[in-house]
């Protein structure tokens, strides 16, 4: 399941690729909140992230806030969520590379399980920011 972080994430991004300006200016964060109707505490603990990882700009003072650092087309849905919630994967014994389980050679399930995640993984990469703007 996607929690907030990763679905409000995404909310982030597109109103910062909807209210992008031609001359690149920062967005306040409370704009963004007010918006998108999201507490802005909440939304500093997401942006610390998101900028941490590569998916943000962001400049403190007067004129700043946050901007995109790639064009929407650029960023893929999937990295996002990785970024926010880490590993899509559905089963313990995909998501931790570590996990040993003592029936993993006799699992009847596991081929059904990489298949899935297979699918999502595919699905939340193949669509862009992008494609989630009016």
């Amino acid at each position: 399941m996607i929690s907030t972080k990763g679905r409000y994430a995404l909310r982030v991004l597109i109103d910062l690729a909807e209210h992008e300006t031609e001359n690149g200016e920062y967005i306040p964060l409370k704009d963004i909140a007010e918006r998108q109707e999201i507490s802005k505490k909440y939304l500093e603990i997401i942006v610390k992230d998101m900028v941490a990882g590569g998916l943000l700009t962001g400049m403190s003072g007067k004129g700043g806030g946050y901007k995109l650092c790639r064009r929407p087309e650029e960023y893929s849905i999937g990295e996002v969520l990785e970024l926010m919630e880490g590993p899509l994967n559905s089963v313990a014994c995909l998501a931790d590379g570590e996990f040993e389980c003592s029936r993993r050679k006799n699992c009847h399930t596991l081929p059904m399980w990489i298949e899935f995640d297979n699918m999502v993984h595919d699905f939340f990469y193949q669509k862009k920011l992008s494609d989630l703007i009016d």
